[in-house]
């Protein structure tokens, strides 16, 4: 049964080096890549409701048990985020058959693809520091090609800056990883936090939890996010979606593994800094949501604000905030790849990317317009879609925690976010149109599809919210409670 938990990984791998011999088989290559992603989802399906039934999953290779060996760990935190990417990576798949074309898919543009959700799925799922480091290494690496597919010359400028800034933090990561093991003598993740709540995270462990909180804050975006705006609205529609989407979520999610287990012991140094960088993050991402007229660039900074506001769950740390937190990462996944395919195909279909250049959308394109105008209300928080759930319970840990400042920040950003999309929605959609009757393109069926499955999914997270409550408490309830990891991984061994 525990064999399961290495299929998010051995599947995306395995058929994306089978897709490199398939280059010129096309509509082979859309097939099987489609069903690879809907395999793995069916795994994660299986693999979460078997952990409620019999508790953390743990999958040790070669026979090495912990620490010694390299394993990998399913909880729910973990498995929801797979789940949920999988879920979106497929969605993205069918709306690339439709866009990418196919000079792009020529380019190993599935092998890609898949390679990239195989680093993702091992960061998640991976139970010690080192494999985390690799597994990135695997998803960035994948985005590095991703990123440049095209060749324009805007993608490999903003691509320079991306791979600078991806291996100056990898560089830093090593660092941390050296003087982590030099200091505790293991990298398992579990055998880390007793190792470093046995030597009451001294100053030296709480300056490596730093190093980690910046390497880690440089891949989600926190605070140090200068190359992500630039670098998320230059790819193509199909793989920025799969960028804003996905990869800032592995770095929040190292972060919530990383200093709820291991790195808790000095919470007014670490999580006091946590709170901080989140707070000015949301600052700024406001700012730049409010500043642009280019509608990715908007797009991007809103990634950025929902980074600082799920970050706030961390800071705070209170069981509601952490629960809150994690309700908003699948929110965001999900409601974050609908907004940026709608932007895309608002550009596709017009031709311009500023909000002062487009207007009238709706009439030609009645149904995109409502599909844009309810991610906008997912987006702020309107219940019963599905960002209502998790700025509830992130505000209410706030109010537990009297953290007033991030409250205030938290509520604020929600305003902005409202005002940024519905400043695209009133001048993008409505007024004249810029379109001719005879000028009008057809919205295809396969770049609609996927806009309305995503829209489905985040009405049905906010309306289905108890149903997967159950999940989403168990999450939470390993992150607060670090012990639970401990002896699900250890049992009982040193």
């Amino acid at each position: 049964m525990n064999n399961l938990i290495v299929l998010p990984l051995i599947i995306p791998i395995m058929v994306g080096v089978i897709l490199v011999f398939l280059r010129s088989y096309i509509r082979l290559q859309r097939i099987i890549s489609l069903l690879a992603m809907i395999g793995v989802a069916c795994v994660s399906v299986f693999v979460l409701n078997t952990i409620q039934s019999e508790g953390i999953l743990r999958l040790d290779f070669g026979g090495w048990e912990p620490p010694f060996g390299i394993l990998f760990v399913a909880d729910s935190f973990s498995m929801l985020l797979v789940l949920t990417a999988s879920i979106v990576t497929a969605i993205c798949l069918i709306y690339a058959f439709s866009s990418i074309g196919e000079r792009h898919e020529k380019m190993f543009f599935y092998p890609f693809v898949l390679f990239l959700v195989a680093g993702v799925n091992g960061s998640l799922l991976t139970g010690d520091m080192f494999n985390l480091f690799v597994c990135f290494e695997v998803m960035l690496l994948a985005s590095y090609a991703l990123i440049t597919l095209g060749g324009e010359k805007v993608q490999l400028r903003e691509s320079i800056k991306y791979v600078v800034i991806n291996v100056v933090a990898s560089w830093f990561f090593l660092v941390a990883l050296a003087f982590l093991y030099g200091t505790t003598g293991t990298l398992n993740m579990a055998h880390l936090a007793e190792r470093v709540a046995e030597a009451g995270q001294d100053p030296l462990l709480t300056t490596i939890a730093i190093v980690f909180l910046l390497v880690f804050s440089l891949k989600a975006g926190l605070l140090l996010f200068y190359w992500l705006p630039g670098s998320y609205s230059v790819p193509p529609t199909a793989v920025a979606t799969l960028f804003g989407a996905l990869l800032t979520k592995v770095g929040i999610y190292a972060l919530f593994r990383t200093f709820t287990l291991i790195f808790y012991h000095e919470p007014d140094v670490t999580h006091s800094l946590i709170g901080v960088m989140a707070g000015i993050t949301i600052v700024a991402g406001c700012m730049g949501a409010i500043a642009f007229k280019d509608v990715r660039q908007i797009v991007a900074y809103n990634v950025v604000i929902a980074v600082g506001f799920i970050l706030i769950g961390l800071a705070v740390a209170t069981p509601a905030s952490i629960e809150g937190s994690i309700y908003y990462i699948i929110h965001d996944m999900i409601a974050k790849a609908m907004l940026f395919l709608l932007v895309g195909t608002m550009i596709l279909l017009t031709g311009k990317n500023k909000i002062d250049e487009i207007s009238g959308l709706i009439r030609n394109y009645p149904m995109f317009g409502w599909l844009f105008f309810i991610v906008t209300l997912s987006l702020t928080g309107i219940p019963p879609l599905s960002g209502f759930v998790g700025k509830i319970l992130v505000g209410q840990g706030a109010v537990e925690a009297g953290s007033y400042i991030l409250l205030a920040l938290a509520f604020i950003s929600s305003i902005v976010v409202l005002y940024s999309l519905l400043r695209i929605f009133l001048n993008s959609f409505f007024g004249e149109t810029i379109i001719s009757l005879g000028e009008e393109m057809p919205l295809k069926k396969g770049l609609l599809i996927p806009i309305v499955l995503l829209a489905i999914g985040t009405a049905s997270l906010g309306l289905g919210a108890e149903f997967i409550s159950t999940y989403v408490s168990d999450a939470a309830k390993t992150l607060v409670n670090p012990a639970i990891y401990i002896e699900a991984v250890l049992g009982g061994e040193k």
